[in-house]
């Protein structure tokens, strides 16, 4: 990824990654066992389940003029799970 971003940095693209935590959706709770989002969000530093629109809201973001100096990077979107 940093390879590409400076390869379509001079020309003003930024080239960016997510990388969501478990996410609650409408599939995983179909598929998935309950006690797997509450121990996933007992390991967050946020103890919460994270949303589609919690993803939405970073893909957002990194798509607006505001992060225009942020490239070659991926955004842990995980609630704070990732953090050791």
């Amino acid at each position: 990824m940093h390879g590409l971003a400076a390869e379509v940095g001079p020309f003003g693209i930024t080239i960016n990654a997510v990388a969501p935590g478990l996410t609650r959706t409408k599939s995983a709770d179909a598929t998935l066992p309950g006690e797997l989002f509450r121990q996933i969000a007992a390991l967050q530093c946020i103890k919460r389940n994270g949303t589609p629109e919690d993803q939405a809201a970073v893909v957002s973001f990194l798509a607006s003029e505001e992060a225009g100096f942020i490239t070659g990077q991926t955004i842990l979107a995980d609630g704070g799970q990732g953090r050791t």
